[in-house]
């Protein structure tokens, strides 16, 4: 499934920074990226030529402070099985969310996050109370 919200790429790092808009003014600036959309000042997609990154205030993050990937999936209840059953530590289990995805994070044993995400509806950010930027 398509949903406007989540790029095409299949692998987003997720970067932390101290606070999200001066990261993403600069990264914009300075890289060239382009930002999607930007939801409430602790979170926001940018367009990196045909892949993308997610920019996250580092309190918003969960305190870890450390940046993380997310990788998007067909079936991440199938996903969250398999991981399982190789041990994965699991921080949220899998769980839909109001901008149209299902998620779960995981930890691996070198202490990585790592966040799964199946598309299970078409949202513009504005239906979930996020901004599009000029990248959408």
């Amino acid at each position: 499934m398509r949903n406007r919200t989540m790029p095409p790429s299949t692998v987003i790092p997720v970067l932390v920074y101290p606070e999200v808009r001066p990261a993403v003014d600069w990264l914009c600036n300075a890289f060239g990226f382009v930002e999607r959309w930007e939801a409430k000042g602790h979170r926001a997609q940018l367009l990196v030529g045909a892949g993308a990154v997610v920019v996250v205030d580092g309190e918003a993050s969960g305190g870890c402070g450390a940046h993380s990937m997310m990788v998007r999936v067909a079936n991440v209840d199938a996903h969250h099985g398999r991981a399982l059953l190789w041990g994965a530590r699991i921080l949220s289990p899998p769980a839909d969310y109001p901008y149209g995805e299902r998620q779960y994070t995981a930890e691996d044993p070198g202490g990585h996050r790592w966040t799964f995400s199946q598309s299970i509806a078409d949202l513009a950010p504005e239906a979930w109370g996020g901004v599009s930027g000029p990248g959408m």
